[in-house]
């Protein structure tokens, strides 16, 4: 399993956002010192990277919760929790979800794949 997170140094919320997510890879028994954590520094950079905003968090190179026709930039970036509030760090019942979906595809026999679920909402 791959996990990244990706952020702008002019948003403060990454080092939160970081902590939350090692500890749910901890809680899920997996190496939280394992996530790859990268500086986004150029509107160029954004745009291949597909960064909507500080910070991202992908899991096997999809997004704990995509954004529809979001602009890439260097922005910091909102949330939507599970209980209708905005945060700058994504739901830790979202990171959750995610890592389990993603624990379960790795396990899964080649070509019987589960399908990754999104955030409940």
């Amino acid at each position: 399993m791959r996990v990244e997170l990706l952020f702008w140094a002019g948003c403060p919320s990454h080092g939160k956002a970081l902590r939350e997510l090692q500890d749910v890879l901890r809680e899920s028994g997996h190496d939280p010192e394992a996530v790859i954590v990268r500086e986004v520094k150029t509107d160029d950079d954004a745009a291949s990277e597909g960064f909507v905003g500080s910070p991202t968090i992908r899991i096997d190179g999809a997004d704990v919760q995509p954004l529809a026709d979001e602009p890439t930039g260097l922005t910091c970036r909102i949330y939507h929790r599970r209980d209708g509030r905005i945060s700058p760090t994504p739901d830790p019942a979202d990171l959750r979800e995610a890592v389990l979906a993603a624990t379960a595809a790795a396990a899964a026999p080649r070509g019987e794949r589960p399908r990754a679920a999104g955030p409940s909402r």
